[in-house]
């Protein structure tokens, strides 16, 4: 049975998102704040992936850090890491979200599963996803500046093209073939679209295309031991937050191929009143996302003082 909270209204009105790919950067496993568990963690990743992500955080250039084998382990780790440090700060958020990738950080702090069987879940996503986008190329795109209903339109009329995330307002990210991309590219452009920014990706995520890496990835996580969260949780594609474990497994199953629904998420967020959002993680994109959004207040760990968020949000 799904337990969904109808309201966010309890204890402060903070909640902690986690960035996705596309966050990644060099030096980010450096910026975490000191934990004892954090090398053990990255011996298991490098371990479960076969790859030195350690070399790759350290030295390696953004093209490196794009490979999703390399990128989403290494994600995993500084979203979960940032959040448990914010919890361990005394942080009490009502809710927590994740970008796609980013899920499944979410779900570890909010103790849906441990941090090492979340590991081994990103790291067979990864290779999951990584060898659907080799056999199926594909590319997606951010549609700045267009209606999202006008965008949705325009993909269905394409054949190839999906919208794959609707990240805020005025922001609606598409999925999809190469010569897919580039026809919606000057269909939406015609259509009024302020700019359209080819995405660095290895794939179509987001997207009917990686179907296989969805079916095989189905069968890892029904087999995996999911709990109740201690947290309730919103979805990329589902944004009624929940902590049932089996809402939570079925919801998460489907995050490949279904779109991130990520401005209703926001709007879920603040549907209770003013909410302040602690972006755990590397970068700055969703505090920039949620910026668009009203009553909302952001606040991103790698640009602001830890004490300063804590003390903020007290």
């Amino acid at each position: 049975m799904l337990h969904a909270y109808r309201g966010l209204t309890m204890a402060a009105r903070t909640a902690l998102v986690f960035p996705g790919q596309g966050s990644q950067r060099p030096g980010m496993i450096e910026a975490i704040p000191e934990l004892d568990s954090l090398d053990r963690l990255l011996d298991a990743a490098e371990a479960l992936s076969g790859l030195e992500l350690r070399t790759v955080a350290a030295l390696g250039g953004a093209e490196d850090l794009a490979d999703t084998r390399v990128a989403q382990p290494l994600l995993y780790l500084a979203d979960w890491a940032w959040g448990i440090t914010l919890l361990d700060s005394g942080v009490e958020p009502v809710a927590v979200a994740g970008h796609s990738l980013g899920e499944l950080a979410a779900l570890a702090v909010a103790g849906v599963y441990s941090v090492e069987a979340g590991l081994e879940l990103v790291v067979e996503r990864s290779k999951l996803m990584a060898a659907v986008a080799a056999s199926t190329p594909g590319t997606m795109a951010a549609v700045l500046g267009l209606d999202a209903e006008v965008i949705a339109q325009t993909a269905d009329g394409c054949g190839d093209i999906w919208v794959a995330n609707d990240n805020s307002p005025g922001q609606v990210v598409i999925s999809g073939t190469h010569q897919g991309i580039t026809h919606a590219t000057k269909l939406l452009t015609e259509a009024g679209a302020r700019r359209i920014v080819e995405l660095q990706v290895a794939g179509p995520f987001h997207s009917p295309l990686m179907e296989p890496a969805r079916e095989a990835f189905e069968s890892i996580v029904r087999a995996a031991d999911f709990c109740d969260a201690t947290i309730p949780v919103l979805q990329n594609t589902d944004p009624e937050p929940t902590t049932d474990a089996e809402a939570i497994r079925d919801r998460l199953v489907g995050q490949i191929t279904a779109p991130v629904r990520w401005t209703e998420i926001m709007q879920r967020l603040a549907a209770d009143g003013p909410i302040t959002l602690i972006e755990a993680g590397p970068g700055s994109v969703l505090t920039g996302l949620a910026r668009k959004m009203p009553d909302i207040r952001t606040f991103a760990v790698e640009s602001t003082q830890l004490e300063n968020i804590v003390e903020e949000v007290s």
